[in-house]
């Protein structure tokens, strides 16, 4: 069982107080109450005495008591005398369907309704099915007609590549666990932006890392002095990032500190995995901000592997393809998946690397799983046949969406920060106030389930912050500002629900 410090409990309700006339103790159950719902105090995890927490806050013991009373009476806390008190969920929530069928809006997932195309290609694809019904079933890498078209997507963006260089998964999660559970040995470094996509951070910790921050700002992009200094530091055996479309602040890398981050991985012998789950949902059109394309390197992209293909204007240049100094392209494995562009319900994802690794991956993943079935990969490789169309079809639906987010929270919270979002499915909006995590919880008061700005740091933070999805319907989302906007008047003056859900992010 896993014992939180007083000192790791107090930095991660830091800014508990906040600005309401709630009483103290009712205040700090709500934020304890908000790190079990969002999983940053895992379940059974034994939380502090309450004399050593008192002592760290600075406030009474009765305070802490009072607190922890409350949490134990909503179903937060159970406590055996003189074993402490552990972290649990109430009764019965554990398993709740989705939000939706209790009438809440759930914008903690970035993700869009599936393409109506979806239900016509299962069909397709089972018609396929029977081809492969004399095989076992159980397939490591991929069926050879879908890893080639992976792969041609790849060389139509400009980084030739040829199917044994793919691997099929279970999504883009699956891919970036398996890959750190076999590329980082317990107490690695491991590199990632903050804020960034918090299962990410679950999947290295999962592998024993060690997680080294580097900033990322909707004012000023990536950290670059930091992002230096540290893979120089640390040297990393891994990182995470998503230089395209960055979840959750929209940002792009330019392509100047993309062959920049190569560069050091290679010296350092660090591997950089970039995620470009959407490195083709560009909002702005093939000139406009974070928009980088085949044409912008095209040395790069006429020369890479010594083959030609020189790619598509209107299609993004992958990370890969930026490296300069030789051998740098092996320093990254591009992860990719159909689960933000086609639809969530599609487990279909991908990881591009060099052969050796790819190998690798291979032999390691009977310890997690068997194997991607046949019969999503048969949907996807159909789909992938008209995937230009596809893509500018979610353009339009996502630029729809953003532009109807921004007028919406300008009309009802000007006092907002909302940064012009080029790219992705998110806004990453500012508050002016460190009450993202009251502000959440107040929320579900109004119907509307919505990830806290720190779930999205290492280490916490953010709580000036709340990541804001516009993938999702009108009438959604006009509901889930309106919740946003009854929340943020009632900050600080509203009661604790008894009941509500554990929140997975996406």
């Amino acid at each position: 069982m896993n014992t939180l410090s007083a000192r790791a409990l107090a930095l991660l309700v830091d800014g508990w107080r906040g600005a309401g006339s709630a009483p103290a103790y009712l205040a700090l159950a709500d934020r304890i109450r908000l790190l079990i719902l969002d999983g940053r105090i895992g379940l059974g995890a034994r939380v502090p005495a309450e004399r050593d927490l008192s002592a760290q806050l600075g406030v009474s013991r009765t305070t802490v008591s009072a607190a922890y009373a409350r949490l134990r009476d909503a179903g937060y806390l159970s406590s055996v005398r003189g074993s402490g008190s552990v972290a649990r969920l109430p009764s019965g929530t554990e398993s709740l369907p989705d939000s939706a069928a209790f009438g809440f809006v759930d914008f903690s997932k970035a993700s869009m309704p599936a393409l109506p195309a979806v239900a016509a290609a299962a069909q397709r694809a089972a018609e396929q099915l029977p081809a492969y019904l004399g095989g076992s079933g159980f397939d490591p890498v991929g069926i050879p007609v879908l890893r080639q078209a992976i792969a041609d997507r790849y060389t139509a963006r400009g980084l030739p590549t040829e199917a044994d260089q793919i691997m099929v998964t279970l999504g883009a999660q699956h891919a970036i666990a398996l890959i750190a559970r076999t590329l980082l040995a317990r107490g690695d470094h491991a590199l990632v932006e903050s804020p960034s996509y918090p299962h990410a951070f679950e999947a290295l910790r999962a592998a024993g890392a060690r997680l080294v921050p580097v900033a990322v700002s909707t004012d000023d992009g990536w950290d670059e002095q930091g992002f230096e200094q540290a893979i120089k530091r640390t040297s990393p055996s891994l990182g995470y990032l998503m230089p395209d479309f960055h979840n959750p602040t929209g940002m792009s890398m330019s392509a100047e500190f993309r062959e920049r981050a190569l560069e050091l991985a290679s010296r350092t012998g660090t591997t950089l995995i970039a995620d470009e789950t959407m490195a083709e949902l560009g909002l702005d059109g093939p000139d406009g901000p974070g928009a980088l394309r085949a044409l912008d390197l095209p040395e790069r992209a006429a020369g890479l592997s010594g083959s030609g293909g020189t790619g598509a204007p209107e299609r993004s240049l992958p990370f890969a393809a930026f490296a300069r100094a030789p051998g740098a392209a092996s320093s990254a494995i591009l992860v990719g998946s159909v689960g933000k562009t086609i639809w969530g319900g599609l487990r279909i994802g991908w990881i591009r690397a060099d052969r050796s690794v790819i190998h690798r991956l291979t032999r390691a993943r009977a310890a997690g799983d068997l194997g991607t079935p046949i019969l999503d990969q048969l949907l996807v490789t159909d789909l992938l046949g008209d995937y230009d169309a596809i893509l500018a079809e979610r353009r339009t639906y996502l630029r729809i969406g953003r532009d109807r987010l921004v007028r919406l929270l300008g009309e009802r919270i000007p006092e907002w920060t909302v940064p012009h979002v080029p790219g992705g499915l998110t806004a990453w909006v500012g508050l002016g106030a460190p009450v993202s995590s009251q502000l959440t919880l107040a929320a579900r008061n109004h119907g509307l389930h919505i990830a806290a700005g720190p779930l999205f740091g290492p280490e916490g933070a953010f709580d000036r912050f709340l990541r804001i999805p516009f993938s999702y319907s009108e009438e959604e989302t006009v509901r889930g500002v309106d919740a946003l906007a009854a929340a943020w008047e009632s900050v600080g003056r509203y009661p604790m629900p008894e009941h509500s859900y554990l929140a997975e992010v996406v």
